[in-house]
């Protein structure tokens, strides 16, 4: 499995994310690599991720000219991956990697099995706002996802790479694998404080630009092309 995190000035995260993943990477049973993926960082981070990285066949990095958002930062690094399996986890490690063994613990029968946050460890500012763009999202697709906003994601790479990406796209992955004919599986992880950094987002790309991703999303799945061969001839 490849574990994608995407970075943008979370330098106060990284030696924390080594140290974790150290630990994950020796216990687990899974044979697992972890990718940042820098997205313009301007705080120094990718200076400590190349150092992170140096001599650790299982730490690597991908690096954007300038900042290029969340959405691009997770399809270049699923563009990427050559493993089986992809990984999502967000830099603020508000979730944890020992929890992938959960997800990855029926990841044989599904095409994808993400997490739901049990116990929110959020602001309460921040909890209103994800609760506001997880019902506009449900009233407007149903798609059954208990909380898109969940960053522990395990997906089989070769649906991942058939997802239509663009901009905004990332709040939609498991409706997207569901699109595609694909089975989810939800599984209950565990949620922490964030302890260092700060978050990227606010009411404006959790509530407001969300609300015009979904109506996107709503006419992109009117005019999905789905099908599926019953007989053919080709010639080599």
């Amino acid at each position: 499995m490849t574990i994608i995190i995407p970075v943008y000035n979370e330098i106060a995260n990284l030696s924390r994310i080594e140290s974790t993943f150290t630990d994950y990477f020796n216990q687990s049973k899974t044979k697992s690599k972890l990718l940042f993926i820098d997205d313009g960082s301007t705080d120094g981070s990718f200076e400590k991720i190349k150092t992170i990285c140096k001599g650790k066949q299982n730490f690597n990095y991908l690096k954007f000219a300038k900042n290029c958002g969340l959405s691009a930062a997770i399809k270049a690094g699923i563009d990427s991956i050559t493993t089986e399996l992809t990984g999502y986890i967000d830099a603020d490690l508000q979730t944890t990697p020992f929890d992938f063994d959960l997800l990855l613990e029926d990841i044989d029968t599904y095409e994808a099995v993400i997490g739901f946050r049990g116990k929110r460890k959020d602001t309460l500012n921040k909890k209103v706002q994800s609760l506001l763009a997880n019902s506009i999202r449900r009233g407007l697709i149903n798609d059954g996802i208990i909380d898109t906003g969940c960053p522990l994601k395990v997906l089989r790479t070769e649906q991942a790479k058939a997802i239509p990406f663009f901009k905004g796209m990332h709040r939609f992955i498991p409706a997207l694998i569901k699109l595609q004919g694909g089975k989810i599986k939800q599984v209950k992880v565990r949620h922490f404080e964030r302890i260092a950094g700060k978050s990227k987002f606010n009411l404006f790309n959790r509530s407001l630009q969300p609300l015009q991703d979904t109506f996107a999303y709503r006419w992109m799945r009117k005019r999905y092309i789905n099908y599926t061969i019953a007989e053919s001839k080709l010639n080599e």
